[in-house]
């Protein structure tokens, strides 16, 4: 029987299963009720102090875990949720016997320390080898659980024991395109056909003080913390930062052909996928869109698809000032007037920004998106930004058929993935 191959004669990579947890609940099915019924998973953090803050809120899972825990702790439970919704829904394997690779998106390593915090006085602060030497404080406390959390590939290490993935996890950090990332590491292991089936996780359970205090020296955060379910606002005129959430999303990867041999229900395919590094500076974009633009052009090309073909973008979408309007100015490079016709929303409007998580939670809602023929809407868009001429679904759900989305992720550090969502090829 012949293959299925793409326009460049690859195997086609299809999604057999999704799972995700956010601000809004656990699970696709309570998630996407609350999606594109409009509601807000932003509210007042309680977790922990924030007097004399900037910012006091954030899209925590409290109605979860209720109790601050590690952030690595949190992101692997967050993971192990998302990610055994996936396979269950996949039915690809037993418990703890996934026959596939691993790739999962984790936030920087975090470590609260127990004890004094001299651990890097009379070195030099641009010594390059300041992991190996934190690993060595850390063995210094003869704290075990302390120790495997410093690990950076701890919480993929217990994620892959857990569920039994093959081969070495494969641990990833692109800032916040993490998640689309870590897709498409998947997607390009089982188009080389290192396996034909992949465990991809994005997660993120980084909301604290620390993350918090370090955001708002940097004014990416919203400060409208009169009223949370408003204080996120993409393409707003009035819109003044980003909200920190946390949250999960997996996906189940597999070869196209083997999926259909052992007769999976195929959810949608990764038909495109790209990267673009953009060196101008540590948070700001380049000023002319240059490798945000080379991004999205590329996720088409690499699908084999014109502008023609996308029915909807689901978009990066922050609320910061700066990156909202980069991105509209980068989609019309591509897109020119035709952009005008294309239907464009962000999630974070209602779940907040999932930072490492927010690529793999985002494509799991255009595969919704997809399936339902029902684009979510942004909501607080009630005043636009007219240097953003853009087809905003404003406050309400939009039913409209849908075959193919672009998902874009843009990340501090000059991180730009893009990925190319699409229905099952006739």
């Amino acid at each position: 029987m012949a293959k299925t191959r793409d326009h460049l004669g690859r195997p086609v990579v299809a999604v057999t299963g999704m799972g995700v947890v956010s601000s809004l609940g656990q699970g696709i099915d309570d998630n996407w009720a609350a999606l594109t019924a409009g509601k807000s998973g932003i509210h007042r953090i309680t977790r922990f102090p924030t007097l004399h803050m900037r910012t006091t809120i954030a899209g925590t899972v409290d109605f979860l875990y209720p109790d601050e825990v590690r952030s690595p702790v949190l992101s692997e439970r967050l993971a192990h949720l998302a990610a055994a919704e996936a396979v269950e829904q996949s039915g690809i394997g037993a418990p703890g016997d996934f026959p596939g690779m691993l790739f999962m998106a984790v936030p920087p390593v975090e470590i609260e320390w127990p004890a004094r915090r001299d651990f890097f006085a009379g070195t030099d602060p641009e010594a390059g080898d300041a992991y190996d030497r934190m690993i060595q404080r850390v063995l210094s406390l003869n704290d075990p659980d302390t120790y495997e959390f410093a690990l950076y590939g701890c919480v993929a290490d217990r994620t892959a024991d857990h569920f039994g993935t093959r081969g070495a996890p494969i641990s990833l950090s692109t800032a916040c395109a993490s998640g689309a990332s870590a897709i498409q590491l998947g997607v390009e292991a089982i188009r080389r056909g290192d396996t034909e089936a992949a465990l991809v996780v994005g997660t993120d359970g980084s909301v604290r003080i620390e993350g918090l205090v370090r955001f708002s020296l940097l004014s990416a955060l919203s400060t409208s913390n009169d009223d949370p379910e408003k204080a996120s606002r993409p393409f707003s005129r009035d819109r003044d930062g980003f909200v920190m959430a946390e949250g999960a999303g997996a996906l189940v990867l597999e070869d196209y052909d083997a999926a259909r041999a052992r007769g999976a229900n195929i959810l949608g395919v990764i038909r495109g996928i790209a990267e673009k590094a953009d060196d101008f500076h540590r948070t700001r974009s380049k000023p002319d869109g240059s490798p945000v633009i080379a991004a999205i052009q590329q996720a088409l090309d690499d699908g084999g698809v014109s502008t023609a073909d996308v029915d909807y973008i689901n978009a990066h979408g922050t609320g910061t000032p700066e990156n909202d309007k980069m991105e509209a100015m980068s989609l019309e490079a591509v897109f020119g007037e035709a952009l005008k016709g294309i239907p464009i929303s962000s999630n974070k409007s209602m779940i907040g920004h999932t930072l490492t998580a927010a690529g793999a939670i985002e494509a799991v809602f255009s595969l919704k998106t997809i399936a339902e023929g029902l684009i979510p809407p942004t909501i607080n868009y009630h005043n636009p930004d007219p240097a953003i001429p853009l087809d905003v679904v404003p406050n309400v759900a939009r039913a409209q058929p849908v075959s193919m989305v672009l998902s874009n992720s843009f990340g501090f550090g000059g991180q730009n993935a893009c990925l190319l969502i699409a229905a099952e090829p006739a």
